[in-house]
């Protein structure tokens, strides 16, 4: 920890000119070629460096190429040069050699690439320098480090946004989808025709800084807690303009580290190292009409953000929600659930697990486990609703009330804080929520559990 913050107050007194611009440190001949590949007055250069690479055969020019490939406008030499030096044959599809890379983990990159990729993306926007290149550290590779399209904050964050009461929100219609968040007693509704635009919300909830992290791309709404442990600030978060592995890339505005959305892990800059992984708060997916039935003194976000946007239903996205197919390249495994499946997931825990939302298709009360611990799940897929809950070993069954199950010969209401029998017992809520089968494979797959129907 001491050596993140140390890492931290270096970064606000080395200038951007050092920092950032290549005359700053002395380069390889290789680095050199890697940066004429992006010349944009010279094409000599740029055939020259694409015919240096392709007779040097390394692989540690992946990397560059096929971020040229992107970046470039001589696909078709750069595509020859990637298929010699791997002996794949691929063709001039970026996406193609972007798969390729993530299946080759051992394949390093070369000393000065880094730089290299940071300043290409800085051509782009000028306030990316804050997130990659220098001396930062990272843990994840850096050449699938991605551009996803925006600027840096190009889909604003609301933070504190204005509430209305649900008398107030006379714009919301009963089928509309929200998440909803109850800390503490204080109940809120944070529409997704709202958080399709923004993507992210900061706010306190019940008194605990909390943030929404939602990557449209893969589906997932999660609650993070924004109080770091040891450190004296709350985070405010915010979209920093890159991806990784289809995924949304946030930034912290305090140190402009990047954090991976899907794991509420940092993945560069001063606190890639160390070790802090947000804590997951519940949140569910319901309809306006059932939140609002279950929590009446909710409040909801207003309409009036501040920004123009068309907030009407399904309008965002709407052609990437209607199409099987991703938008950014990801190896997914297809062979039992389609890349866009839903699932609920808990992984705030030993044991990580997924359950296919289709499970709950007509409304499903579901006892399970996830390693030792014993759980209930109730849910319904058309409406993406899961709660899930500790059991205490207890079957519990549907009744004729949506939101009541029975166990134990006692009749349980379903709060958002925990299963509360008519004596008063209470079983705790678990921290879960719904994303897409492609996002959970890719980060919990190989460690994580996926549930099957008996």
């Amino acid at each position: 920890m001491n050596k993140s913050i140390s890492k931290l107050a270096s970064y606000f007194i080395i200038t951007l000119s050092l920092l950032f611009s290549p005359a700053a440190f002395a380069e390889s001949e290789v680095a050199k070629k890697g940066r004429d590949l992006f010349n944009q007055s010279d094409n000599q250069k740029v055939e020259q460096a694409i015919e240096y690479f392709r007779q040097r055969k390394n692989l540690d020019s992946v990397g560059v190429l096929t971020l040229a490939m992107r970046f470039a406008p001589n696909a078709f030499a750069i595509s020859e040069a990637l298929e010699e030096i791997t002996g794949e044959k691929l063709g001039r599809e970026w996406n193609s050699w972007m798969l390729w890379q993530e299946r080759h983990s051992e394949v390093k990159p070369f000393e000065g690439f880094n730089q290299i990729h940071a300043d290409v993306h800085k051509r782009v926007d000028g306030n990316f320098q804050l997130f990659l290149g220098g001396d930062r550290d990272y843990n994840i590779r850096v050449e699938e480090i991605t551009w996803g399209g925006v600027l840096k904050d190009g889909i604003p964050a609301l933070t504190n946004p204005k509430l209305l009461t649900r008398e107030q929100a006379t714009y919301m219609e009963p089928e509309n989808l929200v998440f909803g968040v109850n800390i503490n007693g204080d109940a809120r509704a944070y529409p997704l025709r709202i958080l399709d635009w923004h993507e992210m919300f900061n706010d306190v909830v019940g008194g605990v800084s909390v943030s929404l992290a939602y990557c449209t791309l893969c589906g997932s709404g999660i609650l993070y807690e924004t109080k770091l442990e040891g450190y004296p600030y709350h985070l405010t978060l915010g979209s920093s303009g890159f991806l990784y592995r289809s995924n949304k890339l946030m930034y912290d505005t305090y140190t402009h580290s990047l954090w991976n959305q899907f794991t509420g892990k940092p993945v560069a800059g001063p606190l890639a190292n160390s070790g802090i992984e947000l804590k997951v708060r519940p949140v569910v997916i319901t309809t306006w009409e059932k939140w609002q039935t279950e929590n009446p003194a909710t409040k909801v976000i207003s309409i009036e953000t501040g920004y123009n946007r068309d907030y009407g239903t399904g309008v965002a996205y709407k052609q990437y929600w209607q199409s099987p197919d991703l938008m950014f390249p990801v190896n997914v495994d297809t062979s039992v659930h389609k890349a866009k499946d839903y699932v609920f997931s808990l992984r705030d825990g030993e044991v990580k697990k997924a359950w296919p939302i289709k499970f709950f298709k007509g409304g499903k009360v579901i006892n399970d486990t996830a390693g030792a611990q014993k759980l209930v799940l109730v849910g319904d897929e058309a409406s993406r609703t899961v709660r899930a809950f500790n059991s205490n070993g207890i079957e519990f069954v549907k009744t004729d009330n949506p939101a009541k199950i029975s166990g134990d010969s006692k009749i349980w209401q379903i709060t958002e804080d925990a299963l509360v029998a008519e004596d008063g017992t209470k079983l705790a809520r678990l921290a879960g929520h719904i994303g897409f089968w492609f996002a959970w494979g890719n980060y919990y797959g190989k460690e994580g559990q996926v549930a099957t129907l008996n």
